[in-house]
């Protein structure tokens, strides 16, 4: 299923800016950016579950946000580009 997640990290001190990092990298893990803070993820339910768990675990509740939309397995559909940034489909064969 594809799941599109942001998130907003408060970045008005050095715990802030750490978190920050922490968020995105544990994003470029999972999915590829597609805006600063908005990244496409192709997870299974097994997957999601771990990934949202090391997110949670990486902000401040109290000062940052997380949003996950659940696109599921019908995206293509359901998503329309415009502008320069060019993206892949992660369920196209890729060749290396």
């Amino acid at each position: 299923m594809l799941i599109l997640v942001t998130y907003d990290v408060n970045t008005t001190t050095a715990e802030g800016k750490k978190r920050l990092r922490q968020v995105a990298k544990i994003c470029v893990r999972h999915g590829q950016r597609v805006q600063n803070s908005v990244f496409e993820c192709s997870l299974d339910t097994a997957q999601f579950a771990e990934f949202r768990h090391k997110l949670e675990k990486a902000i401040d509740v109290e000062k940052d946000s997380l949003r996950f939309y659940h696109l599921g397995k019908n995206y293509k559909g359901k998503i329309e580009h415009i502008g320069a940034k060019t993206t892949y489909d992660p369920e196209a064969p890729m060749i290396l």
